[in-house]
């Protein structure tokens, strides 16, 4: 057989050394007085999952971490930060990336104002949803701004109001964050986006022919299961970017032969880089949006030039380049940026 040209993804290229390398997440020391948060495990029907071709649950896990205060002051009302996990990891896996409760507890204490956080699980039989809308997926770009927006407007104590609305994501969920945050400025207020993958639209280059084999083996979704992480998240862009509802078993098309073309558009109409043009205006309404990304992270160039492109519109945002891999320091940046970032833009006032 020849050697096919297909579109492989970058984005995961720069990061799967981390992914694999197990890098030791540095944790913060426990701040003394933390109150403890209640943490409650919970399952969020997805309307807008239903129905996909891939057979993923629309019913999702998700984790709730509710403020120390949520069951002694029971006529307050709390802002909400929707925490997206990356490719490959679940919410379960998220919350010990990010050392919750402890580093939420640990915000409080430091001085961040009290908010209900919600991770809500986005992993599929590829590893990961992209967070976007897929006839084979199902919709995730939708099923976080609306179902589980929902969910926890109607059975938490929330302030039901984009300006108490946060959303946050590392990696594959900064790429979220970025996506959703562009679509649907009239469901949240505030973006912070952590070391995000898939910004730029992606170029072809060659599978070796054991990559070749690998993909041609797979034929029902589980069988994913065997790749290797970078051929494994080349299916699950393929499933979120280019579905095929008449190309069983898998309903995507590969950016191979002939296809190449026309899906590799199709993945660069899914790429923020190439999408903020026409979503400038929406970004303009966020009361504060701020990036981050380690000086050891393959994804600091990208993320780079999603805050020039943000400055060239003059998008008011923060951007800082920390010491750290992709991993190594989320758990800091979680409880002494993201936490207090949204302590300070969140609305606190219910109308």
């Amino acid at each position: 057989m020849g050697r096919i040209a297909a579109l492989f993804p970058l984005c995961f290229v720069a990061f799967a050394s981390f992914a694999f390398a197990q890098v030791k997440n540095n944790v913060p020391d426990i701040v003394t007085g933390a109150k403890p948060v209640t943490v409650q495990h919970v399952k969020i029907h997805g309307n807008s999952l239903q129905g996909n071709l891939e057979g993923d649950a629309a019913d999702r896990e998700a984790l709730v971490f509710l403020p120390p205060s949520y069951f002694t002051d029971s006529a307050r009302r709390y802002p909400v930060v929707y925490a997206l996990h990356g490719y490959s990891i679940g919410a379960e896996q998220w919350s010990k990336e990010i050392h919750v409760p402890q580093t939420i507890e640990g915000a409080f204490a430091k001085g961040a104002r009290e908010v209900i956080v919600v991770l809500p699980d986005s992993k599929t039989v590829h590893n990961g949803s992209m967070y976007s809308s897929s006839v084979t997926t199902g919709d995730f770009e939708n099923f976080i701004a609306r179902d589980v927006v929902d969910y926890m407007d109607s059975h938490y104590r929330t302030i039901p109001g984009r300006e108490a609305r946060g959303l946050v994501g590392h990696s594959m969920g900064g790429y979220g964050a970025t996506r959703i945050g562009m679509k649907h400025p009239d469901v949240f207020g505030s973006l912070y986006i952590m070391s995000p993958c898939c910004l730029s639209p992606r170029t072809a280059a060659q599978f070796k022919p054991e990559d070749q084999e690998a993909l041609a083996a797979v034929k029902a979704p589980g069988d994913s299961e065997k790749l290797p992480f970078i051929l494994r998240a080349q299916l699950a862009s393929a499933a979120a970017w280019s579905p095929n509802p008449r190309n069983p078993p898998l309903y995507l098309d590969l950016p191979i032969g002939e296809n190449q073309p026309m899906v590799l558009a199709k993945w660069a109409a899914n790429s923020p880089l190439a999408l903020l043009d026409q979503y400038a205006g929406n970004l303009r309404r966020y009361r504060a949006i701020a990036l981050d990304v380690g000086d050891q992270d393959g994804l600091r160039t990208d993320t780079g030039k999603l805050h020039d492109a943000l400055e060239n519109y003059g998008i008011v945002n923060s951007f800082e380049i920390y010491p750290g891999t992709h991993t190594s320091n989320v758990a800091f940046r979680f409880q002494d940026y993201v936490l207090p970032f949204f302590s300070k833009n969140l609305s606190y006032e219910f109308h």
